[in-house]
């Protein structure tokens, strides 16, 4: 009698906690369901499998990407004690008047954070990957939450040219941001695919621009143009790949800036660099990197090499000191590349969020942030794979 009671106990409690899961899960799907965006249909999903990036119902990258599930699940236990700051940073706002007046030299870049850049180029404004919201998640209560509020309210932007999304990942494309641009008389520039999620929140067909690797857009006077990353994309379980990522290059009259997007080390920089540069600013993410996942985030000390691969003049590292997504102390992105900066005599900009800068008009390398334990390149290297005989021994991601 009492072995069959306690069978009934277990039976109901494994139903209750599968009820439980089931029950989370369906609010999860109907909480986040218009941040997932849509799926591509009709002619937008048949210009998609034309692409020669496609091919078994997905996007493809000419180099595979490795994960190491031990060494990231290790990873997780040895994670940094300062993957975040202590405090909120303190990021002064920008006043609504800074971008009344053109730069000088024609080219100013205003980072806001993460990957998210205001960048006027010869009479021209581009936004990269917008992210206004409090967390980088479909849902309002769950995710990586920012570490210091929008440094400028939407509304008192100036008038943007275009907006460019280099790929469909939470902490990239927000939807709660493009909600808030759908009435703004812009282009969306976007790769393959992404216009289907930017119509599903209601930006016009018609501002949208979808684009492969290597096809250009011309903004005014300005072409931007897509060039090849080393990523992924994907803003569901079962999504994985059925977009396309990016990188860009925004090609002025004057002036050439390249955006990495998010990616990890490929032989195509070298391509990108000697059809499109040289670069008179190039914007390489450096943060959120892991040696388990070594071709996802190209790591600081591989970024450098990128910008010199890309035959770039001045580098601002990107993609960092907004949101913790990885396992390193917030600070390291800007000590490491601080450091391979200065090995390889690579002029590096690396401003607080919210300040503007020309490049080459004042000298951004000191540090802003404080000073915690982060671990070096020696202790913690990132390599991309694929890259033998593209990137010589001795040299910053090549084989020691």
């Amino acid at each position: 009698m009492k072995q069959r009671n306690w069978r009934r106990v277990v039976r109901r409690g494994a139903l209750a906690l599968g009820g439980a899961v089931v029950a989370l899960a369906l609010f999860s799907v109907v909480d986040g369901y218009t941040a997932f965006g849509e799926a591509a249909r009709g002619a937008r999903r048949e210009r998609m499998e034309r692409s020669p990036q496609w091919r078994d119902g997905r996007f493809h990258n000419p180099q595979p990407l490795v994960n190491h599930l031990w060494d990231m699940l290790a990873g997780l236990a040895r994670a940094s004690p300062h993957t975040s700051p202590e405090r909120p940073l303190p990021v002064a706002p920008i006043e609504r008047g800074r971008f009344a007046t053109p730069p000088p030299s024609g080219l100013r870049v205003t980072w806001l954070g993460h990957s998210t850049m205001l960048v006027e180029v010869d009479g021209h404004r581009i936004l990269t990957d917008p992210v206004w919201s409090e967390r980088v998640s479909p849902f309002d209560w769950v995710g990586p939450r920012r570490w210091f509020p929008v440094p400028i309210p939407l509304e008192e932007l100036p008038a943007i040219d275009a907006v460019v999304i280099s790929h469909d990942h939470y902490d990239h494309l927000d939807h709660r941001t493009v909600m808030a641009m759908k009435d703004w008389k812009t282009t969306f520039i976007a790769p393959l695919g992404v216009g289907a999620h930017l119509e599903s929140w209601g930006i016009p067909p018609e501002r949208i621009t979808e684009l492969d690797w290597w096809e250009r857009a011309r903004v005014g006077a300005l072409e931007v143009v897509a060039t090849p990353a080393r990523h992924a994309s994907g803003r569901f379980l079962f999504d994985k790949d059925r977009t396309l990522w990016a990188s860009y290059a925004f090609v002025g009259p004057a002036h050439r800036v390249y955006y990495s997007g998010d990616t990890g080390l490929f032989p195509a920089m070298q391509d990108i660099g000697e059809r499109l540069g040289p670069f008179d600013l190039t914007m390489i993410e450096t943060g959120q990197y892991h040696r388990a996942w070594p071709d996802w985030h190209i790591g600081p000390e591989q970024a450098v090499l990128a910008h010199q691969m890309l035959r770039g003049r001045v580098m601002l590292p990107v993609h960092w000191a907004l949101f913790g997504l990885a396992y390193h102390g917030w600070t390291e992105p800007g000590e490491r590349v601080l450091a391979a900066a200065e090995r390889s005599g690579v002029e590096l900009v690396l401003p607080p969020p919210g300040q503007s800068f020309e490049p080459g008009a004042v000298e951004l390398g000191a540090k802003w942030w404080p000073a915690v334990s982060w671990e070096t390149a020696e202790q913690h290297p990132v390599r991309s794979t694929g890259m033998e005989g593209v990137v010589p021994p001795g040299t910053p991601g090549g084989r020691p």
